[in-house]
């Protein structure tokens, strides 16, 4: 992390996977800007291939913010 920042980051996880904790850990060691995304029922799969669990209005609004420039 300490290596690509501060470049954006977007963490994007699954509130019921069990490695959760990764992305938190990992928001937390980042400098800004960054964001954590919490997909609320979701799985850490559920995020590969369920259209409607994957949260594509907020991952182009990340992408337009800090690519877009």
């Amino acid at each position: 992390i300490k290596e690509i920042s501060p470049r954006p980051i977007l963490f994007v996880h699954g509130e019921k996977a069990h490695s959760l904790y990764f992305s938190k850990t990992a928001y937390e060691a980042a400098n800004q800007p960054t964001e954590l995304l919490i997909v609320k029922d979701a799985t850490h799969v559920d995020l590969y291939d369920r259209m409607d669990k994957i949260p594509f209005d907020n991952i182009t609004a990340f992408f337009n913010k800090y690519l877009n420039k």
